[in-house]
């Protein structure tokens, strides 16, 4: 059974973060598995380096700066007295204490000596006895800038590798996509809108790639950040380390609080953007029939209204981050108040090193930092989730035409096409076509007249297989066209409708694409063939003159021109004319005509006409009416039976 992962927007959607979203994604991840590992490997080294300069702060003030601060508590004192150590083996250290013998008290390697009796040192013999502490700093100072540059190498590695791995899961997931949309029937396209593909496209698929390169990249880094402080805390201090956890739940709670709303505010948006995609792609599309229709001013006011939603959606998600992001900050600001209140109240009693506190305030702020890196990336997390569970519909989705399993071949030439009790419907309660049965023998030219709604262009949808029928069956030199692999099918086949679709490629390519390849000569006579010299001769480049976007420059005439000559350099078997001279004038329906006859020469022809006066020469005319054949016969012998043949020919008015 399909899931339903939200394709369409106005469905209610799962849970944000559905793991089986995260498992599908697993075939994509796993050919660059070793990048991740490596990643996460740098990623460590980064969270150790990220742990060791509040440490070396620690020593540096605890060692070197307010060096050993050693506790002598002696009887009748009103405070503790508070030494400085120093290590008699430095020779400089040995020489002020011989010449201070009154200030220092030596025991073993080392003399100590009240901090209150340093003023009483001069300026040299004060250096000489911390220029061990000089130097300690010095060394700690060319750590600290080896630790910060080591850390730059390791993060530049890391962003590379994943932005490497995220592109190329990207590139292979688009691929997939695009291969998918291209198998699906022509059903699937009929519901739905283009704006809203091209979004699972390009929006949804960026989405993705914002979650490996932005979410994984930040994500596993703060984790392993996370993880790192909270051990170091406890192993320093676990009672202040306690006190700085006091606030964990109340971040928590305001983070899955808020999570719910931007999660709802988040969907709004994605079905405004899709709307809005949808809709620009049809007002560039009917662009003519606004402008003819005046209707800029109704369809700007519906458009404005569609972008005033997904602005008042955008704002209600910016306020949300605009309380929670403070929230989040108020309560790192009262944990690091507890930590000063606490902590110094316990340096002031002496059980606690300011070195100890100061790194406790560095591990602080670096402890919420990956939190609030968190809470920034939430909207793309939520965005990348959204768009997983539209982009995985899509590919659940299994409106396609199959091939068969076991395919059958077809003969080489002489293939008759044939159907026997065809009916078809788009909607199960309404059938287009009814008990359809005839047969197109090798070499005739059989034609499809009728009303508008007769079913006339459904039962060319059928012989291409663009849809398959609902009962009854369709042969190619007798065999079940379910039993033959589409393109073994279709390239037997040439299409020519009325409306033709040209790529923005060169004439040349829009000719010879998809077609075998073509030999100059062999071009040139295809393009004598087509009556396309005038055509080729009135453009700048000739045969690589560049189209347009559906060759929009060209007049209807002349696109069917090309049409014709592109099913020439097919060189079809059975060929399909859907309508083809139904919108020209009557100088290029003669020239389509004349380019009509040489292409129907030895080959098995299909005509849909409009215009009764361009098939009298069909071996065949069949007449369909709501989905049923009427008439069957010659134009000669339908004239003279007078039926409904006869009434369209005399509507209209064909002499």
């Amino acid at each position: 059974m399909r899931r339903d992962y939200g394709y369409f927007e106005e469905d209610q959607l799962g849970k944000p973060y559905d793991v089986r979203l995260l498992k599908r994604l697993f075939p994509y991840v796993r050919p660059y598995g070793f990048l991740f590992l490596f990643s996460i490997g740098l990623v460590t080294a980064i969270t150790v380096l990220d742990l060791a300069l509040p440490y070396l702060t620690k020593v540096a003030i605890d060692r070197y700066i307010v060096q050993q601060d050693v506790m002598d508590e002696k009887p009748g004192a009103s405070q503790p007295q508070r030494f400085y150590v120093a290590d008699v083996r430095r020779p400089n250290v040995k020489g002020v204490v011989s010449r201070y013998p009154s200030f220092f008290d030596v025991e073993g390697h080392y003399a100590r000596i009240r901090y209150e009796d340093l003023s009483e040192l001069t300026k040299a013999d004060l250096a000489d006895l911390r220029k061990g502490d000089y130097a300690g700093v010095a060394r700690i100072t060319l750590i600290f800038i080896g630790v910060v540059i080591c850390h730059f190498i390791f993060s530049f590695a890391h962003v590379m590798i994943m932005e490497y791995a995220g592109q190329s899961i990207i590139h292979d997931l688009r691929l997939t996509l695009f291969r998918h949309i291209q198998g699906l029937s022509v059903a699937f396209f009929t519901r739905n809108p283009v704006g809203r593909l091209v979004t699972r496209m390009t929006s949804d698929v960026q989405n993705m790639h914002e979650f490996f390169t932005s979410i994984i990249t930040v994500l596993f880094k703060d984790i392993f950040l996370i993880l790192g402080i909270t051990v170091v805390l406890l192993v320093m201090n676990w009672q202040l380390a306690l006190i700085c956890f006091l606030m964990l739940p109340f971040i928590f709670l305001a983070t899955v609080y808020f999570s719910r709303l931007a999660r709802d505010v988040f969907r709004d948006i994605r079905v405004k953007i899709a709307e809005i995609n949808t809709r620009l792609q049809e007002t560039i599309g009917g662009i003519r029939i606004v402008q003819l229709f005046l209707q800029e001013k109704k369809n700007y006011e519906r458009f404005r209204k569609l972008n005033h939603e997904n602005y008042l959606a955008g704002m209600r998600q910016i306020n949300i981050f605009a309380v929670f992001m403070p929230a989040i900050e108020i309560l790192s600001s009262m944990t690091i108040a507890l930590v000063i209140w606490y902590g110094g109240g316990r340096v002031l009693a002496e059980t606690l090193s300011l070195g100890t506190l100061v790194a406790f305030i560095s591990y602080m702020r670096m402890f919420f930092r990956p939190i609030r890196d968190i809470a920034e990336k939430y909207n793309i997390m939520q965005s990348a989730m959204a768009s997983f569970e539209r982009i995985f519909l899509l590919l659940d989705t299994r409106e396609q035409i199959a091939d068969p399993e076991v395919p059958r071949r077809i003969p080489d030439k002489g293939a008759a096409v044939s159907f026997d009790n065809v009916w078809f419907s788009y909607v199960e309660s309404d059938s287009v076509l009814k008990d359809i049965s005839f047969t197109v023998q090798h070499g005739e030219t059989v034609a499809i007249v009728g009303p508008t709604g007769a079913g006339k262009s459904s039962l060319i949808h059928l012989i291409e297989r663009f849809y398959d029928p609902t009962k009854g069956s369709i042969t190619v030199g007798g065999v079940d066209i379910r039993q033959l692999p589409k393109a073994l099918l279709r390239g037997r086949l040439a299409l020519i409708t009325q409306d033709v679709f040209l790529f923005a490629d060169s004439v040349q390519n829009n000719i010879t694409e998809g077609n075998p390849p073509l030999s100059h000569e062999r071009l040139q006579e295809i393009v004598t063939a087509s009556n396309m010299e005038r055509l080729i001769q009135g453009l700048p480049d000739g045969l690589d003159t560049v189209l347009t976007e559906s060759g929009r420059t060209l007049s209807s005439g002349e696109r069917q021109l090309i049409a014709f000559a592109r099913a020439l350099a097919r060189d079809p078997e059975i060929l399909i004319l859907d309508e083809a001279t139904s919108s020209v004038d009557t100088e290029t329906e003669r020239l389509i005509q004349e380019a009509t006859v040489r292409l129907l020469q030895n080959r098995t022809a299909i005509v849909v006409a409009h215009r009764l006066s361009t098939i009298r020469h069909a071996d065949r005319i069949i007449v369909l009416h709501r989905g049923r054949i009427r008439e069957v016969g010659s134009h000669a012998e339908l004239i003279a039976k007078q039926g409904l043949y006869y009434q369209l020919y005399q509507w209209q008015g064909v002499s």
